[in-house]
């Protein structure tokens, strides 16, 4: 038998009363930030960079995905991680992939345009991979930060239509204009797209 359920409180019911006569306007914004919490990846962490390092937008309504960009980041993945969180830096990619077990953090949700590529018309149609290592130190490559990268890549290709080619997943490096020099020549791109080719979602 159901037990009946107690009154709302007086005190309850007056709050409520003041919330309905206060304008929509002046309440505090909550369904925008409620969502940047939820990963567009399944098995990623929620690792927010800041608003101030990236542009919010609704893609791919405003601005077509058709690029997927493979990054080294030159810094340990919680110092990269902080350098997102950073409003002074001014840099952010979607994902960051750790190196010792491929674990994988989401910044920026695919929605809007992170700063990563060096290229405004880039960074509006593209997913940004940062992956924790150095360019010069392969030992960062490590097989499981392959795999995973690759089941990522798999998956946005997979998500958005994009081929799984060389033309679709490229370097920084290959980013017009750019300075960067990643994922550099120790990156075995033979033996990831094969991995992004049979990697599904």
């Amino acid at each position: 038998m159901d037990r009946p359920r107690p009154l709302p409180s007086r005190r309850r019911l007056l709050r409520g009363a003041a919330l309905a006569v206060v304008p929509y306007a002046l309440l505090p914004e909550t369904r925008a930030d409620a969502r940047t919490g939820v990963v567009d990846y399944p098995t990623a962490e929620w690792q927010a960079a800041s608003s101030d390092n990236r542009t919010a937008a609704l893609r791919p309504d405003e601005y077509r995905i058709d690029r997927v960009i493979i990054h080294v980041t030159q810094h340990a993945y919680a110092g990269t991680l902080a350098i997102f969180a950073n409003p002074k830096k001014r840099v952010s990619a979607h994902y960051l992939v750790r190196s010792l077990d491929g674990h994988v953090a989401q910044c920026v949700r695919e929605t809007d345009i992170a700063w990563h590529a060096g290229n405004w018309d880039y960074n509006t149609r593209s997913i940004g991979i940062e992956h924790e290592g150095w360019v010069e130190r392969p030992e960062y490559f490590t097989d499981a930060l392959y795999t995973e990268s690759a089941r990522l890549t798999a998956s946005i290709c997979d998500r958005y239509g994009i081929p799984k080619d060389r033309e679709h997943v490229i370097g920084h490096v290959e980013v017009p204009g750019t300075d960067h020099t990643d994922p550099g020549s120790h990156w075995d791109w033979t033996r990831y797209m094969k991995l992004v080719d049979v990697s599904s979602e």
